[in-house]
């Protein structure tokens, strides 16, 4: 273990502390409260201290060396875990069970993009769009079926843009194929991407995610939203609608990962909405958003179109709302109707 890899760590982790002070900074608190769930800021602080203090460690000597036996951690340790205090010799065997499978999931979201389809599930019509907004996309849909035969929808947003944005959005895709076909809870899956990334001197940034499985013969939704956009319904016959709102923070984002499953019944003719912030924050000339409000609007005058024609409809009044400039940020639309 030698200088090189703290050096990496301390650069790592002083982009990771700069990210984190630039999100505390520049993003309007509403948007804050979305990506924080039901936290508050105090849980970021806190993130900020185990950096800071590990960053003290490096640069006093005394970062890496074990608790027990003062000897250096296990190099391997310390890039998935810069927090890792105790070498592997003295884990327990359940601990090295646990880490075992963390890092066959380290090595596994690191690997290449796989193809990505629109399934064909009972009882649903579904249609998806994503463009980034630079060569490579920091947006992330996919569609992963659970162990049970569930159907798991994921829609997700990097904090950042470019290359190194689409890097992580890849290795997390990688995550949820992994994780969940031997998974049958979207709690299960979201509390072990956490831990892989939150001390992962490879990952600098945070990861809003909005995930449910569906179930076609109850037509139960069950959802965590990890401080993504609220999902939105839109209930067939005038039954007004229902907007599936953050259940905990973003991925990466603080120490504590609190977040809870919700359900929702989908009845026929319903429309699930999953979108990424550069939908609802596409702005017009003046600044103004085009928000959530809109988004539900062109949603509702267009309840009747299919779902290719309602992706186009939501595109043409972005389009219109922007006056045609150039959208700064990736757009994602998932669009899911109940027959």
């Amino acid at each position: 273990m030698g200088n090189k890899l703290f050096d990496d760590i301390h650069s790592g982790l002083e982009q990771k502390r700069d990210n984190l002070y630039h999100w505390l900074e520049a993003t309007p608190e509403q948007k804050q409260e979305v990506q924080l769930g039901s936290a508050d800021e105090a849980t970021v602080e806190q993130h900020l201290h185990v950096i800071d203090d590990s960053l003290g460690k490096i640069e006093e000597g005394t970062f890496g060396i074990c608790e027990i036996c003062h000897e250096p951690v296990d190099s391997e340790l310390l890039q998935m875990d810069y927090t890792a205090t105790v070498c592997l010799g003295h884990f327990t065997d359940e601990q090295l069970r646990q880490l075992e499978t963390e890092l066959e999931l380290s090595q596994v979201v690191q690997r290449a993009l796989l193809p990505q389809q629109v399934p064909a599930i009972d009882g649903l019509n579904i249609a998806a769009f994503s463009r980034p907004a630079q060569i490579v996309s920091g947006d992330y849909f996919d569609f992963v079926d659970f162990k049970d035969g569930a159907h798991g929808f994921v829609v997700a947003d990097v904090s950042g843009h470019g290359v190194s944005a689409g890097m992580l959005m890849t290795s997390l895709q990688m995550a949820f194929h992994t994780l969940v076909p031997d998974a049958t809870s979207p709690l299960d899956v979201l509390e072990r991407i956490n831990r892989v990334y939150l001390h992962n001197i490879n990952f600098t940034t945070f990861v809003t995610v909005f995930f449910a499985r569906f179930d076609p013969g109850t037509r139960v939704l069950t959802y965590a939203n990890a401080g993504h956009n609220s999902a939105y319904v839109h209930r067939a016959a005038g039954k007004g609608e229902t907007w599936l709102h953050p259940t905990g923070p973003a991925i990466g984002l603080m120490e504590g990962f609190n977040i809870r499953a919700e359900e929702v019944k989908l009845e026929p003719g319903d429309t699930l909405l999953l979108y990424t912030d550069g939908v609802t924050e596409a702005a017009d000339p003046g600044g103004l958003e085009f928000g959530e409000d809109k988004l539900a609007e062109v949603v509702g005058q267009n309840a009747g179109s299919s779902v290719e024609e309602l992706i186009q409809k939501i595109l043409r009044a972005l389009r219109d709302h922007t006056n045609g400039i150039p959208l700064i940020d990736d757009v994602t639309l998932v669009v899911c109707k109940v027959k």
